[in-house]
């Protein structure tokens, strides 16, 4: 993760570079991975808030009098019922039924949304939706994502940070709901969404006011116990929480009933692109299916990771998608793909640490949720 000149800056590199953030290159981007270290980041999302910069991501608009049509067309969940000001997750489909990309779709009017979308993925899959657009009258694409900053509070404690920055009452956004407002004064789209397991907020506004709104909630989060945070804790709390990372867990090769995701595929909605295999696939089920598992066995699972049934088998049956030592549980998790039939809970895998198989149990995921804070065991 060797820094390249190639690499772009956020518009908040420069309150990183202040803060004492180890900077690497991330999809493009230098990000910092950690500031103070991933397990004191994560731990202050847990219990009280951490800030961070995802002004990497990319901000794709849909707009004309069709636009509601193809945002259903590309997309696996349905959006009818979406009023102004709502969010929903989704899939980006490929023909196959498998993952463009997973994105947040944000109702901004009757004939305007706005998909947020992974940072590694902004160019494929702005080229793809303005192809598919060619097709269509009354809808145009627009990738704005060098035009927004992104910073995102999350945390038990998010909501009282930011209140006495904004200009909205933050109790009246509901969860994946958003609203315009002001943050230190400045225009700004507040979102109650996140990557975390824990309730907060993203917040987007223009990319050359960034640094003083990022300033003005490090002044009033760190009385509150907030951390900066980096991409490093971002991933164990993603990861905790059981949410998928593109290029990790879910990519062009899954599908979103693999991927454990069957709850944004909405097939009676009518055709959308990949609906005809994702149909087969609900009518007489996946082959394998993601699952999180528990290491018994000494080891740490890594990504990469060669993931055997049996202790002896000579070939595995996946690799690991997701896996690390949980700062929040302190046990060794980890996310793979199985076979369904043997996918049960308390169920028995092996993973390739170096020259040894380590036993691992198959456990329910998420590992983490707010309102449970247990792991399945």
């Amino acid at each position: 993760m060797a820094v390249s000149d190639q690499d772009k800056k956020t518009p908040l590199y420069d309150e990183h570079v202040a803060a004492g953030g180890r900077m690497v290159s991330f999809a493009g981007f230098v990000m910092p991975v950690q500031y103070t270290s991933v397990k004191e980041e994560h731990i202050a999302v847990r219990t009280a808030a951490g800030l961070f910069d995802v002004s990497h991501m990319g901000e794709i608009f849909i707009r004309g009098p069709e636009a509601f049509g193809f945002v259903q067309r590309v997309s696996c969940n349905d959006h009818a019922k979406m009023t102004v000001g709502r969010a929903q997750y989704t899939g980006l489909m490929y023909p196959q039924g498998t993952f463009v990309d997973d994105v947040l779709v944000h109702k901004m009017a009757d004939d305007e949304y706005l998909l947020v979308v992974n940072a590694a993925n902004v160019d494929k899959d702005f080229a793809y939706l303005e192809e598919l657009a060619e097709d269509e009258a009354g809808v145009d694409v627009f990738n704005r994502s060098h035009e927004y900053a992104q910073l995102a509070v999350q945390g038990p404690a998010a909501a009282e940070v930011l209140q006495p920055l904004v200009s909205v009452n933050l109790d009246e956004i509901k969860y994946y709901r958003f609203t315009w407002g002001e943050a230190v004064g400045e225009r700004a789209l507040i979102a109650r969404t996140g990557y975390t397991g824990e309730d907060g907020f993203e917040v987007y506004v223009a990319a050359d006011v960034a640094p003083r709104v990022w300033r003005a909630v490090v002044e009033e989060g760190t009385p509150r116990g907030m951390l900066p945070v980096g991409l490093g804790a971002r991933d164990t709390l993603r990861f905790e929480a059981g949410m998928s990372l593109y290029g990790n867990d879910i990519d062009e090769t899954t599908t979103p009933l693999e991927a454990g995701l069957g709850w944004i595929v909405k097939l009676g909605k009518g055709p959308f692109i990949g609906s005809e295999v994702l149909q087969r696939q609900a009518a007489h089920g996946v082959e394998r299916i993601l699952v999180g598992f528990e290491m018994v066995d000494r080891g740490i699972a890594r990504h990469g990771y060669p993931v055997f049934l049996g202790a002896d088998d000579e070939t595995p049956v996946g690799e690991v998608t997701s896996g690390t030592q949980s700062p929040t549980f302190g046990k060794a998790l980890g996310m793979a793909y199985v076979p369904t039939d043997r996918s049960g809970s308390g169920g028995e895998l092996y993973v390739g640490i170096r020259t040894k198989r380590a036993r691992a149990k198959i456990v329910d995921l998420p590992f983490y949720s707010r309102k449970k804070k247990a792991v399945a065991s």
